[in-house]
Order: structure tokens, then sequence, then C-alpha cells
């Protein structure tokens, strides 16, 4: 029989290599500084006011470079 200490360590172990992926997800933003008229790129959303978010959230920097390259509303940084 296992003991319960050893049962939860066993728990703790499965759940987190099931929720490690998750958090490894990244999520790119392309935004735009309303002083500057640059873009640029950034894994967390904008909260301060001086930057505005261009287009939507990517998964890859890839993608968000890619966006970032035909967006119309600023120059690249």
């Amino acid at each position: 029989m296992m003991k319960p200490m050893m049962k939860y360590a066993l728990c703790g172990i499965v759940l987190a290599a099931f929720v490690t992926p998750a958090l490894a997800v990244g999520k790119f933003y392309v935004v735009r500084d309303t002083t500057t008229k640059e873009c640029s790129i950034v894994e967390q959303k904008p909260t301060v006011a001086t930057m505005k978010l261009v287009g939507s959230v990517h998964k890859t920097q890839n993608k968000a470079e890619n966006a970032m390259k035909v967006a119309k509303n600023c120059a690249t940084k």
C-alpha cells in the first residue's frame, strides 16, 4: 500500500506534467507606441495608455513578425 504522502506527491507530479505545457504556450502581441508611431512585439497584453494593440494575439513570434510587416498603421522598430 502507498502511504498517503506518497500518493499526494504522485498526484502533484502528474498534475504538474499536464499543466506545464499549457503554461508554456506563448502569446505574442503587436503593439504600437502612440508617441513614436513605432511597432514592436511583446509577450504580454499592453496595459499602459501609450501602447495600443495592433490586430489580434498571435501564437508564434514568427506570425507576429509577419503581421507587423503588413500592418499599415505603424513603422517597424
